[in-house]
């Protein structure tokens, strides 16, 4: 995957082209670009201005570092974390969410109802209750909600009257349902009763709607995911701090000197196997409307010749040692010397806007080199 991006921004900055002929050639980059992203098209940018969810805010920065890069890859459960927003506008505790982007592709591995928990209501008198209990229910027919048949427990728990704050109900099973046969999606009813299931007029205990309150605070059902695409089965390690490769000289090679009118490319060959900066801009590019972070990354890219002997520091592999050996004594016709590539590579994060303005934190291996060596 790493090799396509850097394949697709050599070929978005073409440099002997006509106009129109670089305009065709960017346009076919970022269309392979965006199936590295699993995209067929760049969703567009929202209407209006809108603040994501706080939680998928500190989701990626607990995830990713400020470049996107993956600072542990097993925070994650899969490699996909949806998020999406009450569409029913209701004062009654009823949720609806709309799923119709969740890929068919993608398995559901936990689904979780978020809800904002106001104060407690004043009450006359002495307080009777310090804690209710809240269900959770799938709905199965909005005109039979209170026949037996009309909806069916998903989660319940007692709840202090104390304080405020988001409370989490585990519903993946409704989820699956839902992602398996979309017109069963009936939506979501959330039920306080006292202790003993008494109902409780009016109830102590409320949960911000989607309507009255800030954004930060609405109903709010996430998933996380798993598409099945994985990279490549180069090591792929947590994330330290990114170092560059000392450029070190193998024994007894020095660089001789190179005129001006020797290319930096010829230059570049001479010097041993590292890694060099690359930067992925993703305002240049275009995609800055829909994607919320990182504004860019450092891909790296490594380059550098692989002379012989190869030193510790080229990081080579056995194979690549003998292929050295065979190329410096010339043993066997059309044997290169081997090449410079990357030997680590890491998994970057998005945080983006989808086509239905749902904000999705996504993982893509193999997008970052870690280290080169000689292969």
């Amino acid at each position: 995957m790493l090799g396509t991006v850097l394949l697709l921004l050599a070929l978005a900055k073409p440099v002997c082209l006509s106009p129109a002929g670089a305009a065709s050639r960017r346009a076919e980059a970022l269309k392979r670009l965006l199936e590295v992203f699993g995209m067929e098209d760049p969703p567009p940018a929202p209407a209006h201005f809108k603040q994501p969810p706080q939680y998928m805010v500190d989701l990626f920065n607990t995830v990713a570092n400020a470049d996107g890069v993956t600072k542990n890859p097993d925070i994650l459960e899969g490699n996909t974390v949806r998020s999406f927003l009450d569409k029913t506008h209701s004062e009654k505790m009823q949720f609806l969410f709309i799923l119709s982007s969740v890929a068919k592709n993608e398995k559901i591995l936990t689904a979780e109802l978020h809800l904002f928990r106001l104060w407690p209501r004043a009450t006359d008198g002495p307080k009777r209750h310090h804690f209710c209990q809240v269900s959770v229910y799938q709905v199965l027919e909005k005109s039979k909600l209170d026949a037996p048949g009309g909806k069916k427990l998903l989660a319940a728990r007692l709840i202090s009257l104390q304080g405020s704050g988001w409370e989490v109900f585990a519903i993946t099973q409704a989820v699956r349902d839902w992602t398996e046969d979309e017109s069963s999606n009936q939506g979501l009813l959330v039920t306080v009763q006292g202790l003993g299931g008494s109902p409780l007029d009016p109830p102590p205990l409320q949960f911000a709607s989607s309507t009255d309150y800030h954004e930060s605070k609405k109903p709010m059902l996430v998933l996380f995911t798993d598409d099945g695409r994985r990279g490549a089965s180069l090591p792929v390690a947590h994330f330290p701090a990114l170092q560059l490769q000392a450029p070190i000289l193998p024994a007894k090679m020095s660089l001789p000197k190179v005129s001006g009118l020797r290319s930096a490319r010829s230059l570049d060959r001479l010097l041993p196997c590292q890694r060099h900066p690359l930067s992925v801009d993703f305002e240049e590019i275009g995609w800055s409307g829909w994607i919320i972070s990182p504004r860019g990354y450092n891909a790296y890219h490594c380059k550098g010749s692989c002379p012989f002997p190869l030193g510790e520091n080229m990081r080579p592999t056995n194979h690549a040692t003998v292929q050295s050996i065979i190329n410096a004594l010339k043993l066997s016709e059309g044997v290169s010397s081997p090449c410079c590539v990357p030997d680590k590579l890491y998994s970057i994060n998005l945080l983006y806007f989808d086509d239905d303005e749902n904000v999705v934190l996504k993982q893509y291996d193999d997008m970052v080199a870690g280290s080169c060596g000689c292969h």
